[in-house]
Formats: C-alpha cells, structure tokens, sequence
C-alpha cells in the first residue's frame, strides 16, 4: 500500500487551501517584524479582537476538539468538571489579571517577557529570576509542543489517508505537521501568529458549533434519554448510568482535580504574553466578553461532540479503540460532512493545534534568546542578533519535540494535563501577587516558582500520585505557600520597587 491510500481530493483541495493561507500570513508579516517589541508583542498594538480570539484559540489547542471530545466519548458527562474548571479559570483570568498585567508590564520598563517582567518588576540587575523562568519555560513548552505534533501527526493520517501500518509513513506525518507549523512562526513572529490564532479562532468556533447539530441531525430517533439509555457505551464493570451523569464516576478528589485546571490559566506564558502585547488597557474588557462568550461555547460544544459522537458511532455499529478516541472529531467531521465541507473543518483541527504550538514556540524562543541568551552573554547583544538566535531556539525545540512526538508515552489528554500543571503551579502564584502585593520580593517569587515546578515534576514523574490528586494542586499550593513564607522573612521591598507598584494603577 502506498503513501496515500484512498485520500478524497476535495478534502485535500480544502486543507492545503487553508495551509497556504496561514503561511501567506506568515510571509506577509516577515518583513514587518523590525525590532524585538514588534517580533515578540506585536508593538503592543492588538486590537479588542485580535487580542480575544488569539488568547483563546492559543489556549485551547487540539486539546479541544482532540483531547477532550475524545475523553467524553471515553467516559461521558462528567468531563464537563474540566470544561467548567476552564471556563471558571478564563473568566478569573480575564477579570483580575489581564488588565493589571497589561499596566505592570509596561510600568515595570516595557517588559516583553514574563521572565524579564518579573525582573524589571523587583528593579533588580539580578538574572536569576529570568534564568530560573526561562528553564521552566523550555522543560514544559517543550512537553506540551510534544502534544501539538502528536495530534497534528494523528490529523495527517486522517486527512491525507496514510496508511498507517506503516511506521514510517506514520513519522512522516508527524514531521510534515512540525514543518508547517515552523514554518510560519519563524516567518512573522508574534503579528503572524496572533493574525493567524484570530482567524483560526473563528474557524475552530464555527466547526464546534457545526459538528454537534450535524450528529443531531444524524441521529435515528435522537432525545436527551438516548444518552442514559445507552448502558452498552460504558466500560465493563462501571456504572451503567455513569456516562450520562456529572456525578457518578466523578469522586470528590476528582472533581476537584478537574476543577483545579482552573489554576493554570495565571501561570500561562503563551496566554499572559496576550495581555501584555494588547493595544491598551483600556481595550481589556471588550476582549474579556468576547473571549468567555468563545469560551463557554466551544468547552461546552467539546464535551457534547464526544458524548454525541459516540451515540452516533454505536448507531451505525463503529466502535472506536482506546488508541482511537481522540479522533472521534475527525472520524465524524469526514462521515457526515461531503468533501470540501469536511476539509474546511478538519483544517479547525489544524487550527486548534497550530495556534497553540505557534505560541508556545515564540514564548519559548522568546525566553531563551531574552532571558537566556543576553543573560549568559553578559554584553550588549543587538536585537537583530537576539532575533536569530530566537529563530534557532524555534528549530532547536521543535526538533526536539519532534524526536519525542515520534513515539509518545501518553495520550494528547496526558501531555497537556501535566504542561498545564507545570505553568499553572509554577508562575501562577507569582503573577497574581506581582499585580496584588506589594510586599512580594524577588527571592519569594523564585522560590515559589521553583516550588510549584518541582513539586510538579515530583508529583507527576518519582510519587505517580496523579491518581489521587492533579499535580496542578499541590503544586500551586507549594508555590503560593513558600513564595509567602520567604517574602515575609525577605527584607521588605525596596522605595523604586513600590513606586513601579503605584505607577502600574495610573496607566490607561
């Protein structure tokens, strides 16, 4: 059997279509992006709505209509704790860090990093809040760009038709969705992929919403009983009722598992990093409603597409194998929609990965070159020069991360959930008392942030007690807890570090 087997070409017409012009954006801004300011934040010249759908649409990535479709589809209703975690999490996020950090940022030397942020914001000359960030920084980015390859791998099977018996072909896959994705970050910087995120925002928007009616549609006899009706869809041995229940396979811990993802919002570079490039402060709250209303929806959406899709799949006597859950988006999108109609939503597919993986290699590239590179360095360094060097920590990571998702040790589901936790627990606690308070000093804010990472790595990689409690929980309680304890027994901040806190409420 050949490289491709039986791929429809209408599919094919559509998804290359929607590649070249996400690279066309990406060559259209490369010449447009002239000084670190512009190459990182856009010149912090994003509009309301730019700045709404890029942060979402980065946030979520094939996560969404991957990771946990494929979960509701696994184990039902209760998923929607996750989605409800989230949605609280992006509201929080939105509501009381967004436009403060807006204003710190640029009161605390027009910072263009969290990591140089965090510095600027204790008047310090000292790197090791910058070094310590930007290692934290590469360790979990790297983890999670792992994720948006693997499910780009996993979308290239579908789309092209890849005979997937074949290892090779398989690899080649995986390869092919890196080197599109790399392709444009390198090209245009943080313009092209917050234009790019905005307009794949829409497109991941219109598919989630599209998909769920369809099934609907498709359904023999479709009614809201249908779903506690069907025992047949719930693994041996589980409650029958589970699947239609918020409650029944969800014990306490994990509930409150999921509701902590909630946490890792005030940790997230590739988000936060929205905030700061935003055209003013002013601008934030026309962003936060059109972000949660985008929000709510496609969580929500999320869940019912796995839920669904699995009825739809029963009635038609398909039943998908654990390796395949994950694709219950993509195995539904090319049964019910017609060719060109199903290329233009799996390219959502595409698009809720790159958005995401585009982002994360610019924040990385980003902390390496800024908060790594010049620090080393220890000399004047030019911004064409650091701009290269970020370059080649996009193509360094991603072939990294390449070489990882070649042979992945976890579902899409598993590798984000502990990238998550690892931003979530690490800067969280550091970016909410910068903006809060005024008695936070900078050996505090290592400390906590070297607190919630390890307790992290511990949690997840030497204990293995992700079981009993999602890592993002003690995590974030060690950082908060220690970044406090250390603050307090610090000297207290100094006169300039509090006229920077005084000075970031009277921007607009």
């Amino acid at each position: 059997m050949g490289f491709f087997q039986n791929a429809d070409p209408l599919v094919l017409i559509a998804f290359i279509g929607y590649l070249a012009i996400m690279l066309a954006i990406g060559f259209y801004f490369s010449n447009k992006s002239k000084n670190m300011n512009e190459y990182f934040l856009a010149g912090r010249g994003l509009n309301s709505w730019v700045t709404a759908m890029s942060a979402q649409a980065s946030d979520m990535s094939g996560w969404l209509l991957m990771g946990l479709p494929g979960a509701a589809y696994a184990t039902g209703m209760g998923n929607y704790w996750i989605a409800i975690g989230l949605a609280i999490g992006t509201i929080l996020n939105w509501a009381f860090v967004a436009k403060p950090l807006r204003r710190f940022t640029e009161a605390a030397g027009d910072s263009i990093t969290i990591p140089q942020y965090l510095q600027n914001r204790f008047k310090t000359d000292s790197p090791i809040v910058r070094l310590v960030c930007a290692v934290v920084i590469f360790i979990f980015f790297l983890v999670y760009t792992v994720s948006a390859f693997v499910s780009g791998g996993y979308l290239f099977q579908v789309v092209f038709d890849i005979d997937t018996s074949n290892e090779m072909f398989t690899k080649i896959a995986v390869i092919a969705s890196a080197l599109i994705i790399i392709a444009y970050t390198l090209m245009g910087g943080f313009s092209a992929v917050a234009w790019t995120d905005f307009i794949q925002g829409l497109l991941m928007f219109i598919a989630i919403i599209a998909l769920p009616i369809a099934l609907i549609r498709n359904i023999d006899n479709f009614s809201l009983d249908m779903i506690n009706e069907t025992q047949k869809i719930v693994a041996e041995g589980e409650n029958p009722a589970g699947f239609a229940s918020l409650f029944e396979n969800r014990s306490g811990n994990a509930i409150i598992s999921d509701l902590a993802w909630a946490l890792g919002y005030f940790g997230m570079p590739h988000i936060l990093v929205r905030f700061m490039a935003i055209k003013d402060a002013k601008s934030v709250k026309k962003s936060a409603i059109i972000a949660i209303i985008w929000v709510l929806i496609s969580l929500g959406a999320a869940v019912i597409i796995g839920v669904l899709g699995r009825l739809y799949l029963d009635g038609q006597g398909i039943t998908l194998a654990s390796a395949e859950q994950e694709l219950i988006f993509i195995k539904v999108v090319k049964m019910l929609f017609p060719g060109i109609f199903a290329g233009i939503f799996l390219s959502a597919v595409l698009a809720a990965i790159m958005s995401t993986a585009d982002s994360q290699l610019l924040v990385t590239a980003s902390a390496i070159a800024n908060d790594f590179f010049k620090v080393v360095a220890k000399k004047d360094v030019s911004e064409k020069t650091t701009m290269w060097v970020s370059r080649g920590a996009v193509i360094a990571i991603s072939v990294i991360a390449c070489i990882l998702a070649l042979d992945p040790k976890d579902s899409i589901m598993g590798i984000v959930s502990n990238a998550w936790a690892g931003f979530g627990a690490a800067f969280g606690p550091a970016i909410i008392l910068s903006l809060y308070w005024k008695r936070l000093t900078l050996k505090g804010t290592v400390a906590g942030i070297i607190a919630g990472a390890a307790t992290v790595l511990l949690w997840d990689n030497i204990l293995h007690l992700g079981g009993i409690m999602y890592s993002i929980v003690p995590g974030f309680a060690a950082s908060i807890l220690l970044t406090v304890i250390v603050s307090l027994i610090d000297k207290e901040p100094s006169k300039e570090v509090l006229e920077i806190f005084e000075k970031a409420k009277t921007i607009e």
